[in-house]
């Protein structure tokens, strides 16, 4: 167990080592029964958090509400544009004033090529952690939550474990790359196979996939890419479909969904979890295009653990909140 996060910042998936993420689950599934028992562990009494958005949110915003106020702190909610961060206040500003008023900052901002640098600046200026609750590079919190529910689902030894993180057709808007860059980044580190399935023109940066290969070498997974939906389906234990922009292609919302257009037929539906092993999980970190990404038969199904992830937000935001702001 690592017990020296005090003060630490969490932006990237790889700012905890493979220990102090371990550290985090132990934490987790401590404040996940005592949450079940009632019994009460008000580890932050006093602390404040700013949390900071510039896209909208459900679950995000909800979880981090309850779970600071379960530890006994405050979350101040801060929309960016009812305040004069709309009219002028820089990063640096908000991380040196903020980091005054707060014992923690959270940001979610996604958009392309300016929420990580913008999370990035504010916390060179911030004298307390700044944790990313989503940008356009990383969503962290929402695999902590995905890595606990595996764990949950399939054991504490993940590695060899098969899992299809692919692309799904959805109509909705242009999604970031988060979710399945943050998936293949920590995934690889636990010795998983991890299986990337995209349509040629969805391809993620390729930063983030050369350091999902060096982290299959590193702890002895298995990453590969393939532009086959069926074949990545095809004998995994877990399975996770989300639709994600052609942001390395075109930035332009109307051509991404018309390139979209052309995969409609790249659905979680029953026929493909059949391809997937008998005892497979569906995951996915919602909201779902029903019918788009995903059938009503497979995300309501047996198979489905989407509410499951969901409550692991909850237990492994407070985790880490516990760790860096006592």
């Amino acid at each position: 167990m690592q017990t020296h996060l005090r003060g630490r910042d969490v932006i990237s998936d790889l700012d905890l080592s493979v220990e102090e993420v371990q550290t985090v689950l132990d934490v987790a599934f401590d404040l996940k029964m005592k949450q079940a028992m009632g019994i009460p562990h008000r580890y932050l009494e006093g602390k404040t958090m700013a949390m900071l958005f510039f896209y909208s949110s459900t679950r995000t915003r909800a979880s981090f509400e309850a779970g600071l106020a379960q530890l006994g702190g405050h979350p101040a909610f801060i929309e960016s544009k009812t305040t004069q961060i709309a009219h002028g206040d820089t990063a640096k500003e908000i991380g040196e004033i903020y980091g005054r008023y707060f014992d923690a900052i959270a940001i979610r901002h996604v958009d392309w090529g300016v929420g990580n640098r913008y999370i990035t600046e504010v916390a060179r200026y911030s004298r307390a952690p700044v944790l990313n609750m989503q940008c356009d590079i990383y969503h962290p919190f929402q695999i902590l939550a995905d890595l606990m529910t595996l764990v949950e689902k399939k054991g504490r030894d993940l590695r060899g474990k098969k899992i299809a993180v692919t692309w799904a057709y959805a109509a909705s808007y242009q999604k970031p790359l988060s979710v399945p860059q943050s998936l293949i980044l920590q995934l690889t580190r636990f010795g998983m196979h991890v299986v990337l399935a995209h349509p040629p023109e969805f391809k993620l940066m390729p930063d983030i996939v050369e350091q999902a290969r060096e982290n299959a070498r590193r702890f002895g997974g298995v990453f590969e890419i393939t532009d086959s939906m069926d074949e990545a389906f095809r004998d995994a234990d877990a399975v996770y479909p989300k639709s994600w922009g052609c942001w390395l292609t075109t930035a332009d919302p109307e051509e991404s969904a018309r390139i979209a257009r052309k995969y409609q037929d790249w659905i979680a539906d029953e026929r493909r979890m059949q391809r997937a092993r008998p005892d497979a999980i569906y995951m996915h970190c919602l909201p779902a295009d029903r019918g788009l990404e995903v059938t009503d038969a497979v995300i309501d199904g047996p198979q489905s653990v989407v509410y499951d992830q969901a409550e692991n937000r909850l237990h492994v935001q407070k985790a880490v909140m516990a760790l860096v702001m006592r």
